[in-house]
Order: structure tokens, then C-alpha cells, then sequence
């Protein structure tokens, strides 16, 4: 598979690292890899993204937030809302997750993250350290939630490109984890991540030096 976004740049060499995957790992206590939170405005993400970092750094492992506004005031200012914006802006909060958790991070991403295409490419790059967590919540949920005014302000078109207004949100068809935040409360829902994350980052897991490789997929590799 070609990757869509090519190489602009000629003479360049990549550089190998002295320090293997497994020797971070071992020096955390635990593996890297990606929580990748997506759903609707106010459906929870950073509410539950903060919590879970917190609830992992008191266990003393590396966890940190990548957040959609977060990155928006610096590594995306430049970008805005069109359909081309949102792919650019998810195409490098996913290179930064994947150097993060390559680097030994649990990387807990919160996103809108709408389309499909730009998740599913991150996990292709991953090669099985990308964990898809859907933040599931009617938008009348959302709605009513609203703790910025976003739905309000998209309502009287005074915002465009709002995602369930008027631009689409693809639902992830298999997630790793579904986490209903109308139905459970904050604590219950962080319980349920942080559980799920002491198990698919046990160090226990690996027995044997894993190979780069095939940890994280080359751009335009197969």
C-alpha cells in the first residue's frame, strides 16, 4: 500500500537507534502503544483522557494526553476545519503518538478523529500497538452536555464544519473498546480504561526482544 502523504525530501538517511523498544520498556516497567480516543464533541474524550493519565501515573507508568485543542494551539495552529485540515491535522497527532509510544509512552490521544481512513492508517503504522477506544454518546447527549457552546453556535450557523451538525463522523466499525458515557459515570468509565491498559501494556507480555520492525509499519510499506 502506497502511503498518501510521500516523502518530500531527497538525500536523507534514516537513523537507527543504540536503544531497543524492549530496553525503554524495561526501564518503565511497562510496553508503549496508543489509546486512541474518538467520538463526538463532548461525548468525553479529554474529561475521561485526563482522568486515565492520571490513574496510570500514580500506578508509575508513562502515560501522557495528546488533546485535539491542546495540539491546535501549537503543532496544528496552521490548520482549520475543511475535510483536508482534519486528515492533516490526525495524519501528525498520529507520526507524534507513534514516535511517543515507540519512545516507551502509553500515548492516550483524545480526537474527534471523524473519519475512518485517517484511524484505520494510524493503526496500519502501529502494527498492533494502536487501541481504538470509542467514546460512544447519542449527539443529544452531546447536546446537551455542551460545555463550550459548540452545538449551540453550529445550530445558528454561526460554526461550520461541525462534526454531526453539518460534517459526518464515521463510527469506528471495530474498536478495541467501547466506553458508554451516557449510561456510566466518569469514575466507572476510567475504571474500565485503566483496566484495559494494565493489561494490553504488560511488560509480561513480551518474553522475547521484539523487532522494530515489526512494531511500527514504514510509510508505504505493504
Amino acid at each position: 500500500m502506497q502511503d498518501d502523504q510521500p516523502t518530500k525530501s531527497t538525500n536523507i538517511v534514516r537513523v537507527d537507534h543504540k536503544v531497543s523498544p524492549l530496553d525503554r520498556w524495561r526501564l518503565n516497567g511497562h510496553t508503549g502503544g496508543i489509546m486512541w480516543f474518538t467520538g463526538l464533541s463532548a461525548s468525553g474524550k479529554s474529561t475521561l483522557a485526563v482522568r486515565l493519565e492520571e490513574r496510570l501515573h500514580r500506578k508509575g507508568m508513562q502515560a501522557y494526553v495528546l488533546d485535539g485543542d491542546n495540539l491546535r494551539h501549537g503543532l496544528n495552529a496552521d490548520l482549520g476545519f475543511s475535510p483536508e485540515d482534519r486528515t492533516e491535522n490526525i495524519r501528525r497527532v498520529g507520526e507524534t503518538a507513534l514516535l511517543m509510544a515507540e519512545a516507551g509512552f502509553v500515548v492516550i490521544s483524545a480526537f474527534i478523529s471523524p473519519y475512518r481512513a485517517d484511524r484505520d492508517r494510524i493503526r496500519e503504522r502501529s502494527k498492533g500497538n494502536f487501541h481504538e477506544i470509542f467514546v460512544s454518546a447519542p449527539i443529544s447527549v452531546c447536546e446537551a452536555r455542551d460545555p463550550k457552546g459548540l452545538y449551540k453556535k453550529a445550530r445558528a450557523g454561526m460554526i461550520t464544519d461541525f462534526t454531526g451538525i453539518s460534517a459526518p463522523y464515521e463510527e469506528p466499525l471495530d474498536p478495541e473498546m467501547i466506553i458508554d458515557t451516557a449510561s456510566t459515570d466518569v469514575e466507572g468509565c476510567v475504571d474500565q480504561l485503566v483496566e484495559f491498559a494494565l493489561v494490553q501494556f504488560a511488560l509480561e507480555s513480551f518474553d522475547s526482544e521484539p523487532d522494530p520492525a515489526d512494531l511500527y509499519r514504514e510509510p508505504g510499506s505493504d
